[in-house]
Parts: C-alpha cells; structure tokens; sequence
C-alpha cells in the first residue's frame, strides 16, 4: 500500500473528510478544528494529491483500496464533490468501514444526462483538455467555478487559491485520472442499495451540482436525509460552515456508531 496522508483533530465519534478535485486536506483545516470540538475528525489526502503518494492508474478501485487500508476504523465518512463518487466506492467494496455517509456538493452521477442532473460532461471535457495545454490556468477555472454566483466569491476565490496552493500542484495524470471518474462513475445502483444512514447536504447556488439531484437522490434512496443551504455555492464548507456544521453534528448525534 502507498503512503496516505492524514491529519486528525478532537476526540469523540469518527468522521472521515474526503476532499474533492484537484485538492488536498488543507482545504479542510478549518473547518476540521470546528467539527472537532464534539468529533474525532480524520482529513484524508487522496492518493497523489496533497502529502499522499501518487498510485497508477488513479481508479476508484486503488483509491478504496488506499483509504480502507489506511482508516481502518468503522466511522461516519463524508465526501465532498469527487470525494462523494470515492466513499460511496468505499462504502460498495468496504461496507464494514462505515457506518453512516455524507455526500456534500457530490452527485451519484457528476455528468447529466437526459434522465439526471448534473454537469454538462462537455465542460469536464474542456477541463480535461485544457489540462494538457496549461494546468494552472485550468485549476483556477474550476476553483472559480466553486464560487461562482456567490456574493463573496472573490474572498472565497482567495481562500481556496491559499488552501489549494499550500501543496505542491497535483501531477497531470492524477488530475487526468480524477476527470475520467467523474465523467464514467455510476454510483446510483450503490446509492440505491445503502443501509447505512445517508445525508446529503447542497447548495442551492451550486453550479456544478443542481438542487434537483437531492430529489432524484431521494427517489433512489427514499430513507436519504435531503439538506439544502440556499444561499451556498460548491464550498458551503466555506460560504456557510456553521450551517454545514451545523446539519452534520445533527446528523452525527443521531446516529449510534
């Protein structure tokens, strides 16, 4: 197994943070130490993303595989955007490790299609290509993406360019590697099969994952918890952390681990 990187604040039940695209668990810091006053709270870096070692090729299969190897413990995880499409994989080939799951700003199926809503897989395609011609240039992009429409979004622009920017850029494959998850991944039939607690919390300004996904969520799962934060975009980790922490301490009370 490689080398995967973790960070962990607090004491009490365990809940795994699983970052998105191109990013790392400095991404997560602060928002870590605000779970942690009443949670054990693990950040994850993704293989060869932040301080994690690179792994080939960058599939759903070997990043399971490295996360159950390195968080053994039976916690609550929750994913954000690509880290969504990553723990419900987990939750299909390691179902011991978990024993609740959130999808924060994360869709079953990231690329729409006639039948679900989603991002239009054409824009990931153009992400995908521009990678190849000046990645910089295309990770600014996508984090400007994140914010879009929010009425801070220059501040929040900022914070994440600093979070993001901590680390060593994502090498090109890896980044290649994640576009294909989230243009093939299917999670729905792994959705629709949970018996595990499940939360999902939107925001209703995100541009990349539609509010109505929540809905077409809950017909695959109708035990699902549906949350919508009006006013956030893909970040609500950020634009609205208490609201975020909020819903998740709720959700984490209720359920026995």
């Amino acid at each position: 197994m490689s080398k995967i990187h973790l960070e962990t604040f607090g004491q009490g039940k365990p809940i795994v943070l699983v970052h998105g695209w191109a990013m790392h668990t400095g991404i997560w810091r602060a928002f870590a130490k605000q779970l942690s006053q009443n949670y054990r709270v693990t950040c994850v870096d993704l293989p060869g993303h932040g301080h994690s070692a690179r792994i080939e090729p960058f599939t759903l299969e070997r990043i399971s595989a490295e996360l159950a190897a390195a968080l053994p413990e039976r916690s609550c995880w929750l994913g954000w955007s690509l880290g969504a499409t990553v723990v419900l994989d987990v939750a299909e080939r390691y179902p011991e490790r978990l024993s609740s799951l959130v999808l924060l700003a994360g869709n079953p199926l990231f690329t729409q299609t006639e039948q679900w809503p989603g991002m239009d897989i054409h824009l990931l395609e153009e992400f995908a290509e521009h990678l190849h011609e000046n990645c910089q240039a295309a990770l600014l992009r996508f984090l400007s993406l994140q914010v879009k429409g929010l009425p801070d979004h220059k501040a929040f622009l900022k914070a994440l360019k600093t979070s993001v920017f901590e680390c060593d850029a994502t090498d090109s494959k890896t980044l290649q590697g994640g576009l294909k998850i989230l243009k093939q991944a299917d999670m729905r039939p792994v959705l629709s099969k949970l018996n595990i607690p499940v939360s999902v919390i939107l925001g209703g300004l995100d541009t990349l994952i539609p509010v109505v996904a929540g809905q077409k969520m809950q017909q695959l799962l109708p035990s699902l918890e549906l949350n919508i934060i009006d006013r956030a975009g893909h970040v609500p980790f950020l634009s609205h952390s208490l609201e975020t922490a909020v819903i998740i301490s709720r959700f984490m009370d209720e359920q026995c681990i």
